[in-house]
């Protein structure tokens, strides 16, 4: 089983749908564009987004157990996905991608 890299691209704020619907929270997301994480196989790295965790677990699976081309083409690197979470007020999109690396 392989080690997979994800990497957080972007975060998307709905401030029109934050107002509208959401209760005024302080941290709703911990996440940071750009920080990477380390799965070891598909294990849910330390520190992860749980809800995150939820959108991102069965793709990371599939490349840590080496899936390919998961999209028909759409990636550039067939041993990788771009996933966002299932926030709708914040989505995240994290880049996921198998290394060549063994899991321990």
């Amino acid at each position: 089983m392989k080690k997979c890299r994800i990497t957080v691209m972007k975060i998307t704020q709905h401030r029109d749908l934050m107002e509208r619907f959401e209760n005024p929270m302080e941290n709703a997301c911990g996440m940071q564009e750009g920080q990477v994480f380390i799965t070891n196989g598909w294990e849910k790295p330390e520190g992860f987004c749980d809800s995150a965790w939820g959108s991102l677990s069965a793709f990371v699976m599939a490349l840590a157990c080496g899936g390919e081309d998961l999209y028909k083409g759409w990636m550039k690197n067939p041993k990788s996905v771009m996933i966002s979470c299932n926030d709708g007020f914040r989505p995240v999109s994290f880049y996921i991608e198998a290394l060549s690396e063994e899991a321990e």
